[in-house]
C-alpha cells in the first residue's frame, strides 16, 4: 500500500510516508509514550553553573527540564473494503485529538523566549517539532490510500506529541567556595509546560497487519478494537460506524486548548488600595553603563518609562527606589518607586503577555505585574539586569537615544543593552 496525496496543509511542510506495497505491513515508526526524567544536553545552549558576563545580566534563556512523547491520532476513520472495491479511495476522517502548540503563561508562541524554548525542545530530542502556533485541527481530514486488498482498515493521521516542562535561566553574582564571587547562569524566575508536536504521518491499518509496538500505526490499530464484533462482521464497502470504544476515546483524547500557565507562575492580583511601601532611604538611578541616558518616569499616566538625561529639570523622574526588598538565593525582588510622579513601575496587565510592551508607571499595588527581579555583576560593579516577576520579560531598549521607551522582552536584549548600572544619587 501507499500513500498518493498529500498529508496536510499546516505547518512549513507535512510529511508523506511511504509504506510497501506488502499487505500486511503499513507502519509509521513512532517514539514510544515514556516520560524522559531530563532532556538530553544541549551542548550550544548555557547550562545551569556555567560562566556568563555582564552583558548577559539583561538577558535569558529556556532549559528544558522533562520530556514526554507519545504517539497520537489526531484522525481517523474505520473503513471496509470489499472484493472490487480495492485501489485508490479517499477517505474522509473524523478529528480523534486535536494538539495545539502552546508555551508557557497564556499558550503564546510569538515571543522570542518561547519559540527559543520549542527549539531547544525540538534539538534535545533530536525531533522536527512545531515552533510556532499550529493546531492539528486544521489539518485536512482527506486520507488518499491505494488499498491492494480488502479487509477492515482504520485509515489514519497521527503525529508524536511532544509535552514537558521548562525554566528559566539568567546571570547573577554567585559567591564562589574561596569567598571570591563569579557571574553564572541560576535558575531565575519563570518556568512552565510547553505542547507541540512532529510532522503528521498518515496510512491505513488491518487487525491482522504486524506493527511496531509504541508507533503511531499501532496507536491507530488500538482503535480498531480487533476482535470485536464490528471487525469481524461483514461490511458494504465504505465507512464502518465508529465503536464505543471509538467514540469514547475520541472523548477522552480530545483536550480542552492548554493555557500553558505554568503553576509556579505568579498571578497579577489586579488593581487594589494603594500599597504601603518600605523603601529603601537612597535612590538610585537605572543608566545606560557609561552613558548619561537613564530611566525617566513619565508625567502622564498613558505615558512609558523612557531613556531621559539628567538635568535640573528632570524632576527626580530619573529617581528611583527599591521598595519592600527581599532577596533570595543572591536575587534581589523589589517594588521600583519612582521619586518624581509616586508611582510604581508596571507592565500594564492587558499587555502583559506582549513582546516589546512599554514599562508604564501606576499607583503602587500589591500585584505581581510591580515586582522586578535584580540581576546583580561582582561586587565592586554597579551593573544589573531587571526582570519583571510576573511577565518573566528582562527590560531592555531597542537603540541608545533620548526619548526611547524601556520595553520588556521575553529573551532579554541579547546585544547587551538589557544591562543597566544602579547608580546611587
Amino acid at each position: 500500500m501507499r500513500s498518493i496525496g498529500p498529508v496536510s496543509r499546516i505547518g512549513r511542510s507535512l510529511m508523506v510516508v511511504t509504506a510497501m506495497a506488502a499487505a500486511s505491513a503499513v507502519s509509521a515508526m513512532s517514539l514510544a509514550a515514556a516520560p524522559a526524567a531530563a532532556a538530553p544536553t544541549d551542548t550550544t545552549a548555557p547550562q545551569p553553573g556555567d560562566t556568563c558576563t555582564a552583558a548577559d545580566l539583561g538577558t535569558r534563556h529556556p532549559y528544558i527540564k522533562t520530556t514526554e512523547v507519545s504517539p497520537t491520532i489526531t484522525h481517523f476513520k474505520g473503513w471496509y473494503v470489499t472484493e472490487g472495491t480495492t485501489g485508490n479511495q479517499t477517505v474522509s476522517t473524523s478529528i480523534q485529538t486535536t494538539i495545539s502548540v502552546s508555551v508557557g503563561l497564556n499558550g503564546n508562541v510569538e515571543s522570542s523566549f518561547a519559540v527559543e524554548t520549542l527549539g531547544k525542545v525540538g534539538a534535545s530530542l533530536g525531533l522536527n517539532v512545531k515552533v510556532d502556533y499550529s493546531s492539528t485541527s486544521s489539518v485536512s481530514n482527506s486520507v488518499t490510500w491505494n488499498f491492494s486488498q480488502p479487509g477492515y482498515y482504520g485509515v489514519y493521521k497521527g503525529t508524536k506529541k511532544v509535552t514537558g516542562t521548562y525554566g528559566s535561566l539568567n546571570c547573577n553574582r554567585v559567591q564562589q567556595g574561596d569567598g571570591s564571587w563569579a557571574l553564572e547562569w541560576i535558575e531565575g524566575s519563570g518556568s512552565g509546560s510547553f505542547t507541540t508536536y512532529t510532522t503528521l504521518e498518515e496510512g491505513a491499518v488491518r487487525c491482522q497487519d504486524s506493527v511496531p509496538a509504541g508507533s503511531i500505526t499501532a496507536k491507530a490499530q488500538d482503535l480498531l478494537v480487533c476482535g470485536s464484533a464490528v471487525a469481524k462482521a461483514e461490511h458494504p464497502a465504505g465507512a464502518v460506524a465508529p465503536t464505543a470504544k471509538q467514540k469514547r476515546d475520541r472523548l477522552v483524547q480530545r483536550p480542552a486548548l492548554t493555557s500553558g500557565t505554568s503553576a509556579e507562575q505568579p498571578k497579577a492580583t489586579g488593581p487594589s488600595a494603594r500599597a504601603a511601601l518600605d523603601c529603601t532611604a537612597g535612590a538610585y538611578k537605572i543608566a545606560v553603563p557609561g552613558k548619561p541616558l537613564s530611566w525617566g518616569a513619565p508625567l502622564l499616566a498613558d505615558d512609558g518609562v523612557r531613556l531621559r538625561p539628567s538635568t535640573i529639570f528632570s524632576a527626580h523622574l530619573d529617581h528611583w527606589r527599591l521598595c519592600n526588598v527581599t532577596e533570595h538565593n543572591g536575587v534581589l525582588e523589589a517594588s521600583l518607586w519612582n521619586w518624581g510622579n509616586g508611582g510604581c513601575a508596571t507592565i500594564a496587565e492587558q499587555n502583559a503577555a506582549t513582546e516589546r510592551a512599554v514599562l508604564m508607571t501606576a499607583p503602587c499595588t500589591e500585584d505581581d505585574l510591580q515586582r522586578f527581579y535584580v540581576y546583580r555583576d561582582v561586587p565592586g560593579s554597579s551593573k544589573v539586569g531587571v526582570q519583571n516577576k510576573y511577565t518573566g520579560s528582562m527590560m531592555g531598549h531597542d537603540r541608545y537615544a533620548d526619548g526611547e521607551f524601556i520595553r520588556q522582552y521575553s529573551s532579554g536584549r541579547q546585544d547587551g543593552t538589557g544591562t543597566y548600572t544602579l547608580i546611587g544619587v
